[in-house]
């Protein structure tokens, strides 16, 4: 901190708080990835669940993007699949996407699954944790996150990514109370790898539900948000947790009540209507379609002012609706990130953040 100036983990918690901010911390989901060379490099050489379980491999690819593009934090390299495998099942990660060739499919099965110990089964995440704290120091925020429950189930019964969820909703749908109980193994479970996160450093957690989405309103309620609601109380406050919800605007006033201290959004979901909705408690972050970034440098500049000006600088994280997308050029991914951080918000522009 120089002349009065906030650092980035300052400014990230101010904006997780709900606080104004002279201007909004930017990041991207998947900012470690695909569409930047230096990545590229490293993988082709290397199977991603190689990478994922190689401390400094992994603290090599969190720190490409805030060194390529200067982003205002660092989400640790890592997988939402990884405690499925240390719950008990087998995991194939490539570039054709995840697979569990043994999904669940009966109540003996979710029985088999082991709340791990995530320091001794997963300890390689909390040393890349620690890496790039090391790294880079006390003033920039580093970030661990995890599935939730609803969204890992979906792989975990599905055994891939399949349209319409049909496997895992007959499921729930047949068997409701071995559902339940699968959300809560995965909750019990994700509580201790998210504090174990938290113990080596993590400046806040992050919980992805990427697929919360295909239920309606009343499953939403009855299972997947009871889970999420464990999962935050069972981190007990001690960083703030971000939520991630994707076409969710049909759940958000239950998403809201999860207990999260930011939801994250898609690009489905205008900002001031969801800050209208939900009043000024919950801070948001979003929500630029990673698709955008595919456009002209003008549309990129305008989308970003836009979304950037959208909560006047209150509570709120500059982010994309969704990771960004493979391919993507990086001109557009720094122009994103430079243009949100060059916004700035006259009531306090005293304290401009140092970079």
């Amino acid at each position: 901190m120089t002349n009065g100036s906030m650092t980035r983990k300052e400014l990230f918690l101010r904006a997780c708080r709900g606080e104004a901010v002279p201007r909004l911390p930017v990041w991207m989901m998947r900012q470690a990835g695909r569409y930047l060379p230096e990545y590229r490099e490293i993988r082709a050489k290397r199977a991603f669940l190689e990478v994922c379980k190689t401390p400094e491999l992994a603290i090599e690819i969190s720190l490409q993007p805030f060194r390529r593009l200067g982003v205002d934090a660092i989400i640790v390299f890592s997988d939402i699949l990884i405690p499925a495998e240390a719950m008990g099942m087998k995991l194939e990660l490539g570039d054709a996407g995840p697979n569990l060739p043994e999904p669940i499919r009966t109540e003996r099965d979710i029985e088999a699954l082991r709340i791990f110990d995530a320091a001794g089964d997963t300890g390689f995440l909390m040393e890349a944790i620690q890496g790039i704290v090391r790294e880079v120091g006390p003033t920039v925020p580093v970030l661990g996150f995890a599935g939730a429950p609803w969204t890992l189930a979906c792989y975990m019964v599905e055994g891939r990514t399949k349209e319409g969820f049909a496997t895992v909703k007959a499921l729930m749908w047949e068997k409701p109370r071995a559902f339940e109980l699968l959300l809560k193994k995965i909750a019990a479970a994700t509580i201790g790898y998210l504090k174990a996160q938290i113990a080596a450093g993590a400046t806040a957690v992050q919980l992805f539900d990427t697929w919360c989405g295909e239920l309606n309103l009343e499953d939403y309620e009855r299972f997947a948000l009871p889970a999420v609601r464990e999962i935050i109380a069972g981190v007990g406050g001690a960083v703030p947790v971000i939520y991630y919800t994707k076409a969710s605007h049909h759940l958000l006033g239950a998403v809201a009540k999860s207990g999260a201290d930011v939801l994250s959004v898609d690009w489905r979901i205008d900002l001031a209507e969801a800050r209208a909705m939900l009043g000024p408690g919950i801070a948001l972050q979003g929500n630029v379609d990673p698709a955008v970034l595919f456009a002209p440098a003008e549309k990129v500049l305008n989308v970003t002012r836009q979304t950037a000006e959208a909560l006047g600088g209150i509570g709120h994280i500059l982010n994309l609706g969704h990771g960004i997308l493979q391919g993507t050029p990086v001109e557009n991914a720094r122009l994103f990130i430079e243009t949100g951080q060059r916004v700035e918000f006259a009531e306090t522009k005293g304290a401009a953040p140092s970079r």
